[in-house]
C-alpha cells in the first residue's frame, strides 16, 4: 500500500537523522540569524510558477530589498503594485523564521480565506520541496497551520475584529490590509496591538483602497520620518518602516507592458494597482479621479456638536436639511447647510445617539444662528427627509410650531393628478434620489458645489453603485451624503423660482460622465 502523500513528504518531529559536514554547514548558513533567512531563501525555498512549473526563487532587487525590512526592523509596511511577488517573498520569510527560530506564534492574516490559503500553500509547496537535513521536522500539518518540533507554529486566519485575540504573538503578517473591511480593520488593529506590544513583530502589506482606510493610516505615519528637531529618521512616527515598489522596478516590465495593460484595465484602475496610487476603484458617485483632488477643511468654529467651516452672511440665503434618525446608537441622524448664491458648504452635524426630538431642536438652534446674521426669514430655508423616522421629525415640528422656527419650511411640489398623500418635507423614492445624485454629481465634479468638510469626502468615497442606486458601502456610512442629497433636491425646488440659482445649476458645456444605470 503506498504511503499517504503527507507520510511522504513531511519531515516527522523528533526523528534522529546522521548528516554530512557540508549538508551541517548548509544547515548553520540557513541557520545564522543575521543573514540566513536571505541565504536559505536564494538557495532552498522554491516555488510553483504558473507556466514554468517548480523553480529556485531567484528573487529581484526590490524583492531582498522587502525581505531585508522584514527581518531587520520591529514593524513593517509595505505599499506594492500587484504582481511583484510579495506573497511568495512573505511565504520564504515566514517559512524560515518559524524553522529558524524556536517558540515563534506567526500569524498569516488576509482579507479573504482564499487569501490565507494561498499564502499558506506557499508555504506548505515550498517546505515540502526541501531537504530533510535543512526542514525543521513538523509535529502537526495541516491547511490552515503548522506546528514544528522547535516549538514555532504558523497559523493562518481571515482578517476579523477577533483574529489573533487570545494568541501571544510573535510575528504577524497582514496580507492585502487595504481590502480589509475598514470597520473591521480598525478593531481587529485596536485589539492586535496589545498582543504586539511585548516584542511581537508585524509585517502589513497591500496595494492601495483608497485613502481612507486603516492600512492608508498607517502608511502615512510610517512616512512622517522627520523628527521634532527637523532631523530625518529610519522609522515613522508609528514605528513603522515604509517600503515601497511599483512595477517600474520589475525587470520584465517595460513602457510596451504598461501599455498593453493600461489598454485592459483602464486608467484609474492601473494607477491605483501599478502606481500605487488610493483611487477609490468602485463605481463611486462622484468620479474617483475627482475624489482623489478632494481634501476638505478642518472647521473654523464648533458649536456643541455643529462643525462650522464658514461664517453665515447677511447677504446671502440658506439651505438647512435634516435627515433624521432613531438616535439610539444605530443609523446617525444628519443636517447640512448650504449657503446662495455661493453654492458653499458652511456647517454640518451628525450623530448616533441624539434622539429625534432633540434633533428638531437642534435644526431650530441652526436656524435661529442663520437668522440672526441674516435678520430675515426669508433667507434661510429647513426641510426634513419625511421617510419612515421623518414623520415623527414631522410631529417634532408640529408641536415646536412652525412659527416659532425662524426660516421658511421647504417642501416638494405636490404632483399634479398623483394620489399620494402629500406630507410636508421631501419624501425619498428611488427615482427621486437618483435624480438628486445625478444633480449634485454634476454640481460636484463641474465645482460649481464646494464641499468643505473631511467627513462628508470620506463618506461620498465609499458612496458606491448598488443595484439601480447608490448607497454607503457595507459596514461604512452615508448619513452626510444624504442630508447633501435633500440640500440638493431643496435647491432643485428653488431652482423654478430664482433666476439665479436656475443659472447656476443648469447643465452647461462641461461633461460628466452619467450614471450608470438608466433611471427608468
Amino acid at each position: 500500500m503506498a504511503k499517504p502523500l503527507e507520510t511522504a513528504l513531511v519531515k516527522s518531529a523528533n526523528k534522529p537523522d546522521l548528516f554530512s559536514n557540508e549538508q551541517l554547514l548548509e544547515f548553520a548558513k540557513c541557520a545564522d540569524q543575521d543573514v540566513g533567512y536571505a541565504y536559505f531563501m536564494e538557495n532552498y525555498f522554491y516555488i510553483q510558477h504558473p507556466t514554468k512549473g517548480k523553480l529556485l526563487y531567484q528573487p529581484y532587487d526590490y524583492q531582498k530589498e522587502l525581505a531585508y525590512s522584514y527581518h531587520h526592523f520591529r514593524f513593517s509596511i509595505n505599499l506594492l503594485s500587484r504582481q511583484l511577488g510579495k506573497t511568495t517573498t512573505a511565504a520564504g520569510y515566514l517559512l524560515w523564521r518559524a524553522m529558524f527560530m524556536p517558540d515563534q506564534t506567526i500569524l498569516v492574516a488576509a482579507h479573504k480565506y482564499t487569501g490565507s490559503q494561498e499564502i499558506m500553500q506557499r508555504i506548505r509547496y515550498a517546505y515540502e520541496s526541501i531537504p530533510d537535513y535543512i526542514r525543521a521536522g513538523a509535529s502537526s500539518y495541516n491547511k490552515g497551520s503548522i506546528e514544528f518540533e522547535n516549538g514555532s507554529r504558523i497559523i493562518s486566519a481571515t482578517t476579523t475584529e477577533n483574529t489573533g485575540r487570545g494568541l501571544s504573538i510573535s510575528m504577524l503578517y497582514c496580507d492585502e490590509f487595504a481590502f480589509v473591511r475598514n470597520t473591521i480593520a480598525k478593531e481587529f488593529w485596536t485589539s492586535i496591538s496589545p498582543t504586539l506590544a511585548t516584542g511581537g513583530k508585524a509585517i502589513i502589506t497591500s496595494t492601495p483602497n483608497s485613502d481612507e482606510d486603516q492600512f492608508w493610516e498607517l502608511w502615512l505615519d510610517a512616512n512622517k520620518t522627520i523628527d521634532e528637531f527637523g532631523n530625518e529618521t529610519a522609522l515613522g512616527k508609528n514605528g513603522f518602516k515604509a517600503f515601497k515598489a511599483l512595477w517600474t522596478q520589475h525587470p520584465e516590465r517595460d513602457a510596451q507592458w504598461a501599455k498593453d495593460e493600461l489598454g485592459r484595465v483602464g486608467l484609474e484602475r492601473f494607477n491605483r494597482e501599478h502606481n500605487c496610487e488610493p483611487i477609490v476603484f468602485e463605481e463611486t458617485l462622484i468620479n474617483a479621479m475627482h475624489l482623489a483632488q478632494m481634501v476638505g477643511e478642518d472647521p473654523i468654529e464648533k458649536q456643541g456638536q455643529v462643525r462650522w467651516y464658514k461664517k453665515p452672511s447677511k447677504n446671502c440665503t440658506y439651505l438647512v436639511g435634516l435627515d433624521p434618525s432613531l438616535g439610539t446608537g444605530g443609523d446617525f441622524a444628519a443636517i447640512q447647510i448650504f449657503e446662495l448664491p455661493t453654492f458653499e458648504q458652511v456647517g454640518e452635524w451628525q450623530h448616533n445617539k441624539t434622539p429625534i426630538q432633540a434633533q428638531v431642536r437642534l435644526l431650530r438652534e441652526i436656524i435661529k444662528t442663520l437668522y440672526d446674521v441674516v435678520g430675515t426669514e426669508n433667507n434661510v430655508y429647513y426641510s426634513v427627509e419625511n421617510n419612515t423616522l421623518g414623520e415623527a421629525a414631522l410631529v417634532s415640528i408640529s408641536e415646536i410650531g412652525e412659527e416659532n422656527i425662524r426660516g421658511v419650511f421647504l417642501s416638494e411640489t405636490k404632483v399634479a393628478g398623483s394620489t399620494r398623500s402629500y406630507r410636508k418635507g421631501f419624501t425619498t423614492t428611488n427615482r427621486s434620489k437618483l435624480t438628486a445624485c445625478a444633480k449634485f454629481k454634476q454640481l460636484v465634479e463641474n465645482k460649481k458645489l464646494k464641499i468643505r468638510s473631511k467627513n462628508l469626502i470620506t463618506e461620498l468615497k465609499t458612496f458606491v453603485a448598488t443595484g439601480n442606486t447608490f448607497n454607503a458601502r457595507v459596514g461604512d456610512t452615508d448619513d452626510l451624503v444624504s442630508a447633501a442629497l435633500l440640500v440638493t433636491r431643496m435647491m432643485q425646488g428653488m431652482q423654478n423660482y430664482d433666476a439665479d440659482i436656475d443659472s447656476h445649476m443648469r447643465d452647461l458645456e462641461e461633461f460628466v460622465s452619467p450614471l450608470p444605470f438608466i433611471m427608468a
